[in-house]
């Protein structure tokens, strides 16, 4: 885990308290859904899968809200500076450390080639531990994940910033189409109708 170029947004966990050792952290994932306009964090508490349902609704820690997270719209620097700042607030909010975090899931637009995936995995991997699972997806696929309770079969269309249509087959085939935001020319976009 390292200190980036604006180290100082993780001082907060220099002032936490000490866990005592007969007690243990609360254990919290990280989601973020990264658009060229918002990008949003929750942190939640790990809950342990079970046969039963989980709670509804699910446990929310804290959530923060930072600017545009698209890569292609902000630059790589920006980009990954929002991720932080928004990680780091989520966690600061909730009283939470990078060392309780055991998974961050990052749907972001402009995630468009798996080059795009690997660039972001490495930025997550220099600010978290090692043991944390990291996934990053378009942020269509997220969307159409829960709108499908987790299954990824059906379609969705997203009409923001930008616009995107992604689907998949029950047999995991895939399709896209649109998804370049809107210096390419995505046509339909909200701000055209006003």
């Amino acid at each position: 885990m390292k200190r980036q170029r604006n180290g100082e947004i993780w001082d907060f966990e220099q002032e936490m308290p000490a866990v005592a050792a007969n007690q243990t952290a609360t254990e919290v994932l990280l989601g973020l859904d990264g658009g060229t306009t918002s990008t949003v964090c929750v942190c939640m508490p790990l809950i342990p899968f079970s046969h039963s349902l989980p709670p509804d609704p699910l446990p929310i820690l804290a959530r923060a809200v930072a600017g545009s997270s698209n890569h292609n719209s902000v630059g790589e620097t920006a980009a990954r500076e929002t991720l932080e700042q928004v990680m780091a607030d989520a966690l600061s909010k909730s009283a939470s450390n990078r060392s309780a975090v055991r998974a961050v899931c990052l749907a972001v637009s402009g995630v468009n080639h798996p080059l795009d995936q690997q660039r972001i995995l490495a930025w997550l991997r220099d600010i978290f531990p090692s043991h944390v699972r990291l996934y990053v997806q378009n942020d269509a696929i997220a969307a159409l994940a829960s709108g499908t309770m987790g299954k990824l079969y059906g379609c969705v269309l997203i009409a923001g910033t930008g616009t995107i249509a992604y689907g998949f087959t029950e047999e995991g085939r895939e399709a896209r189409v649109a998804g370049a935001g809107p210096i390419l020319g995505d046509w339909g976009r909200y701000s055209l109708f006003g």
